[in-house]
Order: structure tokens, then sequence, then C-alpha cells
């Protein structure tokens, strides 16, 4: 076999990655669960983007996004236990940004009154401190996994709501009383 017709059976396919890498690029391949959680390298990459969108914080949570113009949609938990939900397009660009500010409920609507403070008691900013008691009683409610959310709780005898998705998947809604046991631990659908 002549030396010329050896370089062009390793030029040719040397040419065509490089046209699909798209000329150097890099080509990422999306590992979403069934449930649209992004796992491995991407999700790094899409928590990455998101922390740095937010300035500071965790990703807590990243997942794809079905929405129209986005890619993926992002929990970033600040360092002072607020959040931010972060869309991302396919390019990581910033396509929305929402503060978790606790002034509507999950229906949208304008939360009330409890506290005799005129406070809603699940606007309580919880402390770093018990955050953390919270973070690490759910996970050992539920056996390990990540931590999405935690907040005060805004039913009678219960102190904390923690959502937590177990390692195997599965979403866990994790209900504590002030001394951080299991009130309820509810597998969400």
């Amino acid at each position: 076999m002549n030396t010329k017709l050896r370089s062009k059976r390793v030029l040719i396919p040397t040419v065509a990655a490089v046209a699909v890498l798209g000329l150097g690029g890099t080509v990422w391949a999306t590992t979403a669960n069934a449930d649209g959680t992004v796992e491995g390298a991407q999700r790094d990459r899409v928590a990455a983007a998101a922390v740095e969108a937010v300035g500071s914080g965790e990703a807590v949570d990243v997942e794809t996004s079905d929405d129209a113009g986005e890619a993926y949609e992002v929990e970033v938990r600040l360092p002072d236990g607020g959040e931010v939900d972060v869309a991302l397009d396919e390019d990581l660009a910033v396509v929305a940004q929402d503060a978790d500010d606790d002034t509507t409920d999950d229906a949208g609507d304008d939360d009330t009154t409890d506290d005799a403070d005129g406070t809603d008691a699940d606007d309580r900013a919880l402390e770093p401190a018990e955050r953390e008691a919270a973070e690490r009683a759910a996970l050992d409610a539920v056996g390990s996994g990540t931590v999405a959310d935690v907040e005060a709780g805004d039913d009678l005898g219960e102190a904390y709501e923690v959502e937590v998705r177990a390692e195997d998947g599965t979403e866990w809604d994790v209900e504590l009383d002030a001394d951080h046991q299991v009130i309820r631990k509810t597998a969400r659908d």
C-alpha cells in the first residue's frame, strides 16, 4: 500500500470529526433522566452557568425545560438561604431569573398573615444553622440524596418543610417538627 493512500485514510476521518465538532467546538451530550434531571458533566456545566449568573450560591436542582426558548431550569440556593430560579437556553445564556421572595404561595395567591406580628409563618427566613439541621434530618429520613429546598413550615406543629431528591431520583417532601423529628415523609409522583 502506498503512503499517499494511507494518509488519505487518516485525513478523511479527521476532517469529518472536525466538521462534526464545529471546527474545534465542543459537543455536549445531555444526560437527562426520564424526570428531566440533568447529571454528570452536563449538570456541572449548567449549574456553573446558573451560579455565575446569580453571582454566588449552590445549584441544588438542575433540570431540562420544556418551555419555549429554555433548555434548562436551575434552582440556586444563595449563601443567605434565599433561592433563585434561573432559566437558561441551549447556549447557557440566561433567559429568566426569579428570586424566591415568598410573596405568593404555590397557587399564586397572596399569602395571608398567620402570626401575631402580621407575617406568614412560611415567610420566616431560616438561619443557616437551622437550615443545615433540617437538611440533615430530612436526608437521614430519606437515606441519602440532595436537598432541593428548605422552608419554614406553615402548618400547626410543622417547623420545617424539606424537599429531597433521593439518589434513585425519587422526590420526597419531608415535614419536621421544631426538634427535627419527622412528622411526615411523602414521595411525590
